[in-house]
């Protein structure tokens, strides 16, 4: 690694995604393509939720990449909102379309414009469906992998429902999935609560969201829910019969979660020398490394190693033997503190005599040496107290990035000075949201579910009794 962290974050992450073997950079601006390595973590990402949406009743589905204009005109705000984005499909072959066909940046007006369709009595409600697909959004001047690309990988959930309060209570149950997920699985705290009326999803009722803070101060929406009311059912005449004999208008929602939690994770986590890989989302948690100088002791190791590998493999480890005889141990070590595999083992010919095996922890750079019967056991709490460390010092970042500011002057310090979110308090009303966000560039990221008493008045206009929130500059 030629960057360093501190010093220059944007680099440093640059050469990690690259050198580490996540992904590359497309011929095409704002588009990457992924390594094996870099899908593998995408595919623990999709296991780990695949396995909670199904949990609560949720099934996969699939939809087609292009929406015919005049279908993504029938929700004029919605259309509205993501004009700008829209990459459009304007000719087939060498012919012109009669039709513009945008390629999907979401999936709403498809989702109702045919899974809403068969709907009829109130006995087939809810449907919750799911989506695993790639969006694409026209990102070309400000670009970054997993963080902001043109084209991304991520799910997006739409479900309908009968009533308001079915839908409520669906947003935040899968906004709980999510925390659970980014916290348990990638060890990194997130601030829950609702986005203002600015900041929330073209064409949603309200807009729920989980925020977290990155080693530059910058802030990250790691996920959404959505109530999208009965917007979108209206406009495509999703409606059920009661029991009361009526026909109503069914209320929806929809969430979703992209690759930029990849991001994140390489962010909040990485060091000097490459990404620390938090175990549940690794797609190796161990490797073993034979070291040997001699030939005689090179077949006696590598049996070791065989061994060793198949009793951690069989206790359900993710392993991997490096076994390649064309690098030193060394450089076997630099490549996978690189690449952040959780756990080390290595193994030379004094462990193979005294059945010992040196365990190596990516996240401390510290060595143990553990008998080799007790090599499952210790694995597992290594693994176990890498992924606890990795969250608790995700928390201290936040809570080294958390202000409270109640003024102008001490918001506008705050966001210089330390950068993460700044919990002030503003009269609610977009006029003064849209005057900070002009002078500072921060915006609105959390409004707390629980109202917080307020700071102080408006930082802005002085009004009192206003709204305090969680503000921040994102990427």
């Amino acid at each position: 690694m030629k960057a360093k962290k501190s010093e220059d974050l944007p680099e440093w992450y640059s050469e990690v995604v690259v050198e580490a073997g996540l992904a590359g950079y497309a011929p095409i601006k704002g588009f990457i393509y992924l390594h094996p390595y870099g899908y593998e973590i995408w595919e623990l990402i999709r296991s780990h939720l695949d396995k909670r949406f199904r949990e609560t009743n949720h099934r996969n589905a699939f939809l087609p990449v292009l929406i015919p204009e005049s279908l993504l005109r029938k929700e004029a705000e919605h259309f509205k909102g993501f004009t700008p984005e829209v990459f459009w499909v304007t000719m087939s072959g060498d012919d012109q379309l009669s039709e513009r066909y945008a390629v999907r940046p979401t999936s709403e007006t498809l989702f109702y414009s045919t899974f809403g369709k068969s709907i009829k009595s109130w006995r087939e409600l809810p449907v919750l469906v799911n989506f695993w697909n790639s969006a694409l959004r026209a990102e070309i001047k400000s670009t970054k992998p997993f963080i902001r690309t043109s084209e991304f990988l991520w799910q997006e959930g739409h479900t309908i429902h009968a009533t308001k309060e079915e839908a409520d209570e669906e947003v935040m149950r899968m906004l709980e999935i999510y925390r659970e997920f980014i916290e348990e699985k990638l060890a990194i705290p997130v601030i829950a609560g609702y986005k203002s009326q600015l900041e929330k999803f073209v064409g949603a009722l309200y807009t729920t969201t989980l925020e977290a803070v990155m080693p530059d101060g910058k802030v990250l929406q790691m996920a959404t829910s959505h109530n999208l009311g009965q917007n979108f059912t209206t406009a495509f005449e999703v409606r059920y019969l009661g029991p009361d004999g009526q026909m109503h208008y069914a209320w929806s929602t929809s969430w979703g979660l992209s690759w930029r939690v990849i991001g994140a994770v390489i962010m909040v986590h990485g060091d000097d020398r490459g990404l620390v890989l938090p175990p549940e989302v690794a797609p190796i948690q161990v490797v073993v490394i034979p070291i040997y100088y001699t030939d005689a002791e090179r077949e006696v190791v590598l049996e070791k190693c065989r061994q060793l590998v198949s009793r951690l493999k069989s206790a359900g480890f993710r392993t991997h033997l490096d076994d390649d005889m064309e690098h030193t141990p060394g450089w076997k070590f630099n490549e996978w503190e690189l690449k952040g595999v959780p756990v080390r083992v290595e193994v030379g010919p004094r462990d193979v005599s005294e059945r010992k095996v040196t365990l190596f922890r990516r996240d401390e750079l510290k060595r143990t040496r553990v008998d080799e019967p007790a090599l499952e056991g210790a694995v597992k709490e290594l693994l176990s107290e890498v992924q606890r460390n990795l969250f608790r010092r995700a928390q201290e970042l936040l809570r080294s990035k958390l202000s409270e500011a109640r003024s102008f002057e001490e918001f506008a310090r705050a966001l210089e000075e330390k950068g993460g979110f700044v919990r002030a308090t503003y009269c609610g009303s977009e006029e003064c949201e849209t005057k900070i966000k002009d002078l500072t560039g921060a915006t609105v990221r959390v409004i707390p579910f629980e109202r917080e008493p307020p700071l102080s008045p408006c930082i802005v206009c002085g009004r009192e009794d206003g709204v305090t929130a969680y503000f921040g500059r994102a990427y």
